[in-house]
């Protein structure tokens, strides 16, 4: 398990981090006044790096410990969303030897990136908080799918995080830069770098968006490389990788928890289990920042809640007629705009709304 292995290298780790600000896990002066009221009440501050169901590995100025969260959090806390995740800051109670250390706040999130829990679209599921910069991976083979992309991307702003798009494995592509074109259309404003993990390509690029105490995030579906990628980045293999099928590209979820990491040159990453799915729940922002060219036409639509189905004097649907909006761009519009409403639904029905 994840928290297994945190426990065993904490004493290999522990001289050394030991000397160690919380700076160097990106504490600051905004963080430090957020946390005063924790301060005054005897507890201390740790950011979660790697999380068990209710136990935690977290760093704390004192060394890195194991934690679980007190029964006063779980009971107050009505949504899973709002338990500690990795990349979190907490108020801790002050580490002792042979006493269980809890946690009692999570502090606000500066970002978080986050899904819709599969087969259950009202669950939110977060992915990792307080993130800086998102590197959205793909793979240059059979598995390269610019809907997966488009969809990961919407997720990455709506959580509010730049993001980079990395298309690894361009050692097994014969027609990279075309690739490149095409992400660089579903891309829009996001930089679209070329790397390769195997042949060590790429990763100065990469390695240009790290900075110390600042927290980066992999995500991609599993078989893209990303555990291959922080590993050429470190230096050394500190996560597991596995061999690709060849017959369909497809990997297994080798990175099976999140796990926050400290690379050599100080800048913090968190590697994702391959997420076979993205379950975005857009607002209306997030989707003209996904489709703005649509959205721009939209607002010239006849009817304001125009569905852009069967509408007359439907600006959008004009245009399509006209070809001036590709017929594949329109179709993944709808299905994510269905999927918003649908997702918007859902969590009306499971909303409690306290009678008066």
């Amino acid at each position: 398990m994840a928290l297994g292995q945190f426990q065993q290298e904490q004493e290999a780790s522990r001289d050394r981090l030991l000397c160690m600000e919380l700076s160097v896990f990106g504490w600051d002066s905004a963080w430090a006044a957020q946390f005063e009221p924790h301060r005054a009440r005897g507890w201390v501050p740790g950011r979660v790096a790697v999380e068990d169901k209710h136990s935690y590995g977290v760093l704390t100025e004192s060394g890195p410990i194991t934690a679980k969260v007190s029964g006063r959090l779980l009971h107050e806390t009505r949504l899973r969303a709002r338990l500690p995740k990795v990349g979190d800051w907490v108020a801790l109670t002050p580490p002792a030897a042979g006493v269980q250390t809890h946690i009692h706040a999570v502090l606000p999130r500066r970002s978080a990136l986050s899904r819709n829990d599969s087969g259950r679209p009202e669950r939110e599921q977060v992915l990792a908080a307080n993130v800086d910069l998102a590197f959205v991976v793909q793979a240059l083979d059979q598995s390269f799918h610019l809907r997966r992309l488009e969809r990961c991307l919407a997720m990455v702003r709506e959580g509010g995080v730049p993001s980079v798009v990395v298309l690894n494995k361009s050692d097994l592509c014969d027609h990279v830069k075309a690739s490149q074109a095409e992400a660089q259309l579903v891309a829009g404003d996001v930089p679209v770098l070329c790397a390769s993990a195997v042949k060590g390509t790429g990763l100065r690029q990469i390695a240009d968006h790290l900075a110390p105490g600042h927290t980066v995030v992999f995500l991609g579906p599993s078989g893209v490389g990303k555990s291959s990628l922080i590993n050429s980045l470190y230096g050394e293999e500190v996560q597991a990788t596995l061999e690709v099928r060849e017959r369909d590209a497809k990997g297994r979820h080798t990175t099976t928890w999140r796990e926050l990491i400290r690379l050599p040159c100080g800048g913090l990453v968190i590697d994702t289990p391959g997420l076979r799915e993205f379950h975005v729940g857009l607002d209306e922002n997030g989707l003209a920042d996904l489709f703005p060219e649509l959205a721009d036409l939209a607002v010239r639509c006849h009817f304001r809640n125009c569905s852009h189905t069967v509408e007359k004097r439907c600006a959008v649907l004009e245009a399509l007629a006209d070809g001036c909006v590709p017929r594949e761009r329109f179709d993944r519009f709808q299905v994510v705009r269905l999927e918003r409403e649908f997702l918007a639904v859902e969590r009306r029905k499971h909303t409690f709304v306290p009678r008066r």
